[in-house]
Order: C-alpha cells, then sequence, then structure tokens
C-alpha cells in the first residue's frame, strides 16, 4: 500500500484554541523544562470537545456509546466531500442544496461537510457558522451513513438551545466530528479518512489527529 498523498484535517490545539461558548479553555504549561529540569513535561488540560474532536453518542444519549466504545471503523472508511461553501454566517445548511451530491453515497461512508469555515479561526465568524438541517441528517442516515464531520464548531445552529443534528445521529450511534479544516485540500477521489479517538474510558468525546489519504 503506497500513501500518495496526506492531508491535516485537524486544528492546532493551544492556549489560544477557540472553544464552543461554555466549554472549558484549554490550560497548557510546562511543569518540567529542558534547562531547569533537563527533560520537559507537559501539563495538558482540556475539554474532551477541544480543537478537532468527535463526540460520541454518550455526548447526547445517556445509554449511548462512549468514545472508547465505538467502532473504529466508524472513524476509518471512505470520505465523500460534500462542498456547502458560500454559506452565510449563521445561515442553515438545506437539503436541497446538496441532494444532488448525496445520491450516489454509499453505506458506511464518512460525510464530509466542507463549509469552509476553518479560515475564520481566530475571528469572531467562526463563532457564527452555517449548520446541517436535520433533513440532512435524516436523509443520510437512512442511506446508511452515520459518521458525520464538518469544519466549523458545530452541526448545530450558533447559540443553539436544541441539538436536533446532534440527537438524530447519537440517537443510531452515529459519531460527529467538528473543528475539522482543509477540506478543500482534498482534491482526490475516494479519500481514506483517518481520525481515531483517545480510548478515554467513559467519556463523552475525544479531540482527534485525524487525516485524509490518497492510497494507491
Amino acid at each position: 500500500m503506497n500513501f500518495k498523498k496526506v492531508i491535516d484535517l485537524s486544528i492546532p490545539v493551544s492556549n489560544q484554541t477557540p472553544v464552543y461558548p461554555g466549554d472549558p479553555k484549554p490550560n497548557i504549561y510546562p511543569i518540567a523544562m529542558h534547562d531547569k529540569d533537563g527533560y520537559q513535561v507537559t501539563q495538558v488540560n482540556i475539554g474532551t470537545h477541544t480543537g478537532t474532536h468527535l463526540d460520541a453518542p454518550f455526548h447526547f444519549q445517556k445509554e449511548g456509546e462512549c468514545v472508547d466504545e465505538s467502532k473504529l471503523t466508524k472513524v476509518m472508511a471512505p470520505g465523500h466531500v460534500i462542498h456547502v461553501t458560500g454559506k452565510n454566517p449563521g445561515e442553515v445548511i438545506t437539503l436541497e442544496e446538496i441532494s444532488h451530491a448525496i445520491e450516489s453515497i454509499a453505506p458506511g461512508t464518512i460525510a464530509l461537510f466542507h463549509t469552509g469555515w476553518s479560515k475564520y479561526i481566530g475571528t469572531e465568524t467562526y463563532f457564527n457558522f452555517p449548520y446541517l438541517s436535520v433533513e440532512i441528517v435524516n436523509s443520510l442516515l437512512e442511506k446508511g451513513i452515520t459518521t458525520f464531520f464538518i469544519d466549523a464548531f458545530s452541526i448545530d445552529a450558533p447559540g443553539a438551545t436544541s441539538f436536533p443534528a446532534h440527537e438524530a445521529i447519537t440517537s443510531k450511534n452515529g459519531i460527529i466530528g467538528e473543528c475539522f479544516s482543509n477540506f478543500d485540500q482534498i482534491d482526490f477521489e475516494n479519500p481514506l479518512i483517518i481520525a481515531l479517538p483517545l480510548k478515554l474510558q467513559g467519556l463523552d468525546a475525544s479531540p482527534v489527529r485525524a487525516i485524509a489519504v490518497e492510497v494507491e
């Protein structure tokens, strides 16, 4: 197997990484340093939804799978990029807009929603992102798609008090990935997507280092 191209789909994690309003802010600092101690050790205090991350069903379903329980094959699969760029801040993405793009999507594929919103990281616009209608989610679930990644803060509306897309996916033990990036660099067919979570026992989510691979 030859990895012809590897695209990094993750955003950097640092004390400056934006977090969803109300989530804990990263607090990363050294507790041992080369000059003082002869080696380096760092304390990393972050929430489970920091940076590019996966939401496990347990995030919204009390009896849902935790992040260490979900099958890894759900996050190691072919990807299908769905281009939804050109949306306004806070605007819903409708099923009508993407129906042509998902006609031939195969069961088990990872749906990648390319909004282009990762370019706004570091600005207030990043917090006012386009989001998925629940009709899109339900249509894809019916097609056997249970993994949904987006290059924005959330699949549901900014400032939402209800989360229909999250509820629909997690009720089917599906996986949600948010805060991805570089979907525009996937310029080849049938990308292999790999987004492995940490084995955080009994938890609701995990940061990931996600990639798209062109395999030949």
